[in-house]
């Protein structure tokens, strides 16, 4: 689930009475809660409102009179409202953010730390969502559910030239793509992998033992120019260059439409992608989605590719004047119970305890395996600035497009970062 990260905050004035916080009704220093606010994105309006209940409910029978209040917000315009309400004394108990905007956030002070013991599982929660909530060794937020990547393919191509099983090694895949790119000529993408995806190409970075930046001690440091990292960029390379026939330039924003045409075979891309190239406002091909196959994408070094793992977290603003009741509330909602309620809904887990439940059915098995390995963006107080500027997109379409090779690309890709990835 890609989210972008908001870098440039308004959050200017966040920090102006943080002192008081607490001092008034029901604050985590004083008296007992009168009434808790809780912020949502409209999935959980339009998805899961019983679960959003049952949390209200559970916390509400432990504390008589506390009245909970919900407002929604759609992504796009959630952050703007968020950072006008935080420079006032009026801030919401419970927020949701996409797990790639938390970090902005915790660097200006934004959130109250929280006791992650307090809440249900989190001795499992999932690596990359574990990371989005971490800052300089503090916790800031929980995570909610999760969203990965998956191949998926059109298993009618692959059995036009022979291939009858979705590849379960990177020499599979790679033999079965020449197959089909040989048959299906130049116009035609094997592989539909636009080459800014730095999504995708950071999963092989991160397969060949590199990293985007690496921290040595209080200091992070770009690393895409280390021979692992260039490694993984070459192996991205030659999968955009051998099976990549559409317009490099391009990101990846239309790829379930294009999918959808039928001008490609695979994508590599968040699990819903495929069904949305399915539905029939996008569906050129005719019964796309009887023709679609997931499958875990596999990686050179011989273990499944690594996702990025996108998903949400709740955090309590510091602002807060229910803190306790705050976390009660996420601990109700992102409990085991509200897990069970998310996984019904088709979400991963935020936690390997019931992911591993999820590789038991053939439905889900794809996602939950291939969510098992993950990686996230450095948690560094600068990388807001790193990804505003594009910096990755950037290398990767020069590198897609043959302006530069994958070293030169690197080298000013790893210069750039470096410049603003220490600065808060």
């Amino acid at each position: 689930m890609k989210r972008k990260l908001i870098a440039a905050i308004g959050v200017a004035g966040m920090m102006v009475g943080v002192a008081a916080c607490g001092s008034g009704d029901g604050g985590s220093t004083g008296g007992e809660a009168k009434e808790l606010t809780v912020w949502l994105t409209v999935d959980a309006q339009n998805n899961w409102p019983d679960l959003v209940k049952a949390a209200d409910a559970a916390v509400t029978a432990k504390h008589p009179g506390l009245t909970v209040k919900h407002e929604y917000y759609g992504w796009p315009d959630k952050n703007t409202k968020l950072d006008a309400v935080l420079a006032t004394d009026k801030s919401p108990d419970v927020v949701e953010m996409g797990n790639t905007e938390m970090l902005g956030y915790m660097v200006k002070g934004a959130f109250a730390p929280v006791d992650p013991k307090k809440f249900e599982q989190s001795d499992q929660w999932l690596d990359g969502l574990k990371e989005s909530v971490t800052y300089e060794g503090k916790t800031y937020g929980v995570p909610y559910y999760a969203g990965g990547r998956v191949g998926t393919w059109r298993k009618d191509i692959a059995a036009e030239v022979g291939v009858k099983a979705a590849p379960r090694t990177y020499a599979e895949l790679t033999a079965a793509l020449d197959k089909i790119q040989q048959k299906k000529g130049a116009g035609f993408s094997a592989w539909y992998q636009p080459s800014p995806d730095w999504y995708a190409a950071m999963s092989f970075v991160y397969d060949a033992g590199g990293s985007i930046a690496k921290k040595d001690g209080d200091t992070w440091k770009a690393n895409l120019s280390s021979p692992e990292s260039q490694k993984g960029l070459d192996a991205y390379k030659k999968i955009v260059d051998s099976y990549m026939h559409g317009d490099k330039t391009k990101d990846e924003a239309d790829r379930p439409v294009v999918f959808g045409q039928g001008k490609s075979a695979t994508i590599f891309s968040a699990a819903w992608e495929g069904g949305t190239a399915a539905d029939p406002k996008n569906d050129k091909v005719g019964g796309l989605a009887q023709k679609l196959e997931n499958f875990v994408m596999p990686g050179p070094s011989g273990k499944p590719l690594p996702v990025f793992l996108g998903g949400s977290d709740l955090a309590v603003p510091v602002k807060s004047r229910a803190q306790d009741a705050a976390a009660e509330w996420i601990n109700a909602f992102t409990g085991a119970k509200g897990q069970k309620g998310l996984l019904a809904k088709g979400n991963l887990p935020n936690n390997k305890t019931d992911l591993a439940t999820l590789k038991n059915d053939p439905k889900t098995v794809v996602p939950a395996t291939a969510a098992e390995s993950n990686w996230f963006v450095p948690m560094a107080p600068g990388w807001g600035q790193v990804e505003k500027a594009q910096t990755l997109k950037t290398m990767l379409q020069q590198i897609g497009t043959g302006k530069k090779s994958v070293a030169d690309a690197a080298k000013e890709a790893d210069a750039a970062i470096d410049k603003v990835i220490n600065t808060k």
